[in-house]
């Protein structure tokens, strides 16, 4: 599967594109919108930097609350550190500015895996008071331990995680973190992570008021929910995810004999490769607590070498 939609809504707001040089579109007030920023092609006339200076001179930007940036010009060949210092130049411009989501790409513009990043962090030390922070794509992607008490959303989609990155973020103080998502990914496309690298997020020490934790499409997953079976974080959480990657019936066994789940609002496991006795206990054990778990398989793709050798595939790979 691929991305095949831009974001419609960040930050509880609709998504409205920046009108292009010779496009005539009334504008929104600045607060009631995410601002979608692209270069729209790789060969256009106005790249990404451009585009954004207009941005700023059009809109009264002491009022946006959120960015969603799209194609900068060159992401095949190179992450957005222009945009990045573009941004982190203008931050006292933008004081309102509460959330940033960079790289909103799709398939048809840049497959996920082929997205250049580059280390996001400046953003995070650019803006203090931002609250949620989203990023698309795991090539050249760094991490490096932080610090920041505004944080309350953090979503890192790709096909391949680096482990640096895990690293990174499990090593960093975020104390105001509610919702995390990790898309871990598959080997194929540089995802090296193990399980240990998982365990200082796990154990929740450093982020006290995480309620969201999702760590999915990952070909790891049956090691995944084992190692969640009995981590301490799971005891606060409201939604726990493991949606989109490889749980068999393993791992599913594994987290059904761990600590009770019963406390969750929502169990995601869809993209999964269960059997449906394994379904049926799952649903058997929370639909009575009420906890809604979603065991939609409809997407979940294999095959079978001849030796009978069975390969399961993460929900977004490439």
């Amino acid at each position: 599967m691929t991305i095949g939609s831009h974001l419609e809504e960040l930050y509880g707001l609709p998504a409205f594109t920046f009108p292009g040089r010779d496009e005539s579109t009334k504008l929104p007030e600045p607060d009631a919108v995410a601002w979608w920023i692209a270069a729209r092609t790789y060969d256009a006339e106005e790249g990404w930097a451009e585009t954004f200076d207009r941005f700023c001179a059009e809109v009264d930007t002491t009022r946006v609350r959120a960015l969603i940036v799209g194609l900068w010009e060159d992401a095949y060949d190179s992450g957005p550190t222009e945009v990045i210092e573009a941004l982190v130049a203008a931050r006292d411009r933008l004081p309102a500015l509460r959330a940033v989501f960079l790289g909103d790409i799709v398939g048809e513009e840049c497959e996920i895996s082929w997205i250049n990043q580059t280390d996001v962090t400046p953003l995070l030390a650019g803006f203090p008071a931002l609250e949620e922070l989203g990023v698309r794509g795991g090539q050249d992607l760094a991490f490096p331990a932080v610090r920041h008490d505004a944080l309350r959303k953090l979503v890192v989609e790709t096909g391949g995680l680096p482990a640096e990155v895990v690293r990174g973020v499990a090593a960093s103080e975020l104390p105001a973190l509610e919702h995390l998502d990790l898309w871990l990914g598959t080997s194929w496309y540089g995802a090296d992570s193990e399980v240990t690298d998982l365990e200082p997020i796990l154990s929740g020490a450093r982020l006290p008021r995480l309620r969201h934790l999702a760590l999915r499409n990952s070909e790891i997953q049956d090691e995944i929910a084992a190692a969640v079976a009995s981590a301490p974080v799971v005891a606060r959480l409201e939604v726990l995810d493991l949606s989109m990657g490889t749980l068999g019936d393993d791992g599913a066994t594994a987290l059904l004999g761990g600590q009770p789940l019963t406390h969750l609002k929502k169990l995601d496991l869809h993209h999964n490769y269960l059997s449906e006795p394994l379904r049926q206990r799952v649903r058997e054990t929370l639909d009575p607590a009420g906890v809604e778990v979603d065991l939609d398989q409809d997407d979940a793709d294999w095959d079978e070498d001849d030796d009978g050798t069975v390969h399961r595939y993460v929900s977004v790979g490439e």
